[in-house]
Order: structure tokens, then sequence, then C-alpha cells
């Protein structure tokens, strides 16, 4: 589980962490069988029945016979899969972006009830953001008829250190160094308020709903309005030892001098951004407002060649880290992942001529499954894991 989310974990004894990775699972999934836990783990059988058999006694899951195959299939007597019960309660989710907030409720086991969406400066107006997300979470609550949040996770795009609950950059966020959004949020809404940054919710929501399913160490990649990354090493995401991890849009990239938002030159963000992008994409097409610019939408070669060519840069900073801890998937997500192939495909023309070719050769480069939402869906997965903690 991510640190700062989950920190009773650090003092509990392997086979209850072992447990909570089971039940993380089986809570994502709903449709896993014992030897699938066996084969996504690599831990031993009995390990597994035992995870599974006290997650039975405790009532967190329940056991349901499995589908029978076909005729031919070949398989024999159905087993049985195991699924999270839900326990009545309601959980919140923020996704606070640099130009956005998505606000979500769910059950306690993560299944979205209803999200809502709204447009905002998030990055200068702190206050404003929060005041905002709060609201349409309390809107939310009243049209379901829901009195309270048992706990609601929030991911915010800049450093968070997991020791203080602080926002510690002066430059990224400026409008909320200092502030403590678990404590403003938590006054806000009554509620136990959770804090992450956003490019790590992002990965544990590909990790538990997305193209992570099926590895065990990815690196996630938010490619927005700022460039983030998360990590996921061994099957859990890995936020560093403060929490700070996964701060690379601030990387300086050698002979380039775009002006970026922090007051240095030349910054990853600055090159590769959504911004950044649709500055260019404006400026070879003189008859395209701003406004009216789609980029998912966009299939020219002019558009295509200024998506490679970010992602040729993107990939560049990122075959170092593929170096460093040898992933065996690179998930792009954000608004940029979102975009087109064109981008992706830079990346991994990179990443292959860049990163060492046998560690190269081991990873993917794709596209986030959830698009846009993976950071909302993170947030939402997560929630499930406080509900009766």
């Amino acid at each position: 589980m991510l640190r700062r989310m989950q920190p009773q974990l650090e003092r509990t004894s392997l086979r209850d962490r072992t447990r909570e990775d089971i039940y993380a699972l089986i809570r994502a999934s709903d449709s896993l069988t014992r030897s699938d836990l066996v084969d996504i783990t690599g831990l031993p059988n009995s390990t597994v029945g035992h995870a599974i058999e006290r997650l039975l006694g405790d009532g967190r899951i329940v056991r349901a016979r499995a589908e029978t195959k076909g005729p031919g299939s070949g398989s024999g007597r159905p087993g049985f899969i195991y699924q999270a019960v839900a326990r009545g309660n309601t959980t919140g989710a923020i996704d606070f972006g640099h130009g956005h907030i998505r606000v979500a409720i769910a059950n306690d086991i993560g299944k979205p009830i209803e999200e809502v969406e709204l447009k905002l400066d998030v990055d200068l107006r702190a206050v404003e953001a929060m005041d905002a997300a709060a609201a349409r979470l309390r809107a939310l609550q009243d049209a379901h008829g829901v009195s309270s949040l048992t706990v609601v996770v929030a991911g915010i795009p800049g450093p968070v250190d997991n020791t203080t609950g602080l926002v510690r950059s002066p430059t990224i966020l400026s409008g909320w160094v200092g502030m403590d959004p678990a404590d403003e949020l938590s006054r806000r809404l009554g509620a136990r308020v959770c804090i992450q940054n956003d490019a790590a919710l992002g990965a544990y929501g590909e990790l538990t709903r997305g193209a992570g399913r099926s590895h065990r160490d990815f690196l996630y990649v938010k490619a927005s309005h700022g460039v983030g990354a998360g990590l996921v090493i061994n099957g859990s995401p890995y936020s560093g030892a403060t929490g700070l991890a996964g701060e690379i849009g601030h990387t300086p990239l050698a002979g380039r001098t775009e002006l970026c938002r922090c007051g240095r030159r030349g910054c990853l963000e600055a090159v590769v951004s959504v911004q950044a992008v649709v500055d260019q994409v404006l400026h070879t097409h003189p008859g395209l407002s701003r406004d009216d610019l789609v980029l998912e939408e966009l299939d020219d070669p002019v558009t295509g060649r200024i998506l490679e060519d970010a992602g040729r840069t993107l990939g560049r900073v990122l075959a170092d880290l593929v170096n460093l801890f040898n992933p065996t998937a690179v998930i792009i997500g954000g608004e940029l992942g979102a975009s087109r192939p064109a981008l992706i495909g830079g990346v991994h023309a990179s990443i292959e001529r860049y990163a060492q070719p046998a560690t190269a050769a081991a990873l993917v480069v794709v596209a986030a499954e959830l698009g846009v939402r993976a950071e909302l869906v993170g947030a939402l997965q997560l929630t499930g894991s406080y509900v009766g903690r």
C-alpha cells in the first residue's frame, strides 16, 4: 500500500501484510481463484490459502462458484472465485489536477456510485479548489442520501511530505505551500482524509484496475499539465523515504531554454506538457482555436510529429529510470497519454535507443488503460483499505 496512506501496515507482521495484499487483489478483481492469486503473487499455495481463510473468517470476502467453461474447454470441475464484501459504508475520492478537479463517491470496496468534474486553476487557488471539491462531494452525498463519508482519499499534483502532511515545494503548487490538505479537507467534510501525490494514485489505479494488473514492476507517468511518475515495485507502490519519489517534472534537459513555472529553464514539463504541446499544435494550425482543440481528435502528420517528438523527449528521461529499476512496463497516463499513439511510439523509441538493450527488451510501453481517470480510480480503490481500520 502507499506509505502515507496506510502507515499501520509498516508495524504489522509479514503475514498480516501478505493478507492485506491478497485482499487488495481480490477487491480489485472480484474474479480471482486461489490458483490465480498464487500465480500473481508468486507466494506458496499454503500461504495464499491461509490468507484466504483468515479473510473469509473475518467476513471481508466471500467464496463463489466460478462459471463452468463451455464444452470442449478441457476444464474440470469449476473452482471457486473470491469477492470482497461491501459493508454499507460510503467513501469519497478527489483528484486535484493542475487545471481540473474530479470527485466521486463509492462503496467501501471502491465501486463508484457517481463522479463529476469541473475545470479550475488548482495551482494558485488552493482554498477555492478545496472549497469546490468539498461542495461537490457534499452535493453527491445529498443526491444519493449519504449522511457521512467513512474516508476520503485525495490526490494533488505536487510533492506532499508523508512525515508532516505538508505541501513542500514553493514552485510546484505555489498556492498550497505550507498547507496541510488532509486537515483542510477534513474540516470541510467532517471525515477522515488521506492525501497522496496524484501520479502515485494513478499508478495504484493502473495496478488494481488497469494496464498494470499483469505487471509486478512498472513505471507510471502522468503526462498532463505537469509531468510526474509513480513507481510500483514487486506489486506495491513505492513513494520514497518521505513520499517525494517520482517528481521528475523538473528534470533539466540539456540544451533546452523553455521557461518553466518553477523559474528555471529547460525543465521536462516545460517541454513535454499539455500546454507545451498545445502551443506547438496551435502554431502549426493557424485556423484552430485553443477552445476547440482536442488533441485526441487530431489525426494529421504535423500533430503526429509534434506528439512523437514530445514522446522522444520524455522517453530520454525515462530511459535512465528504466535502467535504474528494470520494470516490465512503462504506462503513460494523463491527457498526453490518452492523446494519440504517436506519443507512446516516441517514448518507446527513446527507451529502445538510450536504455540498456537487455533492459529495454524486457518491457512494453503502453497508454494507461484507465486514461485520465487513473488517478481517481486509484483513490477510489485505496479508500477500501481504510474502512474498518
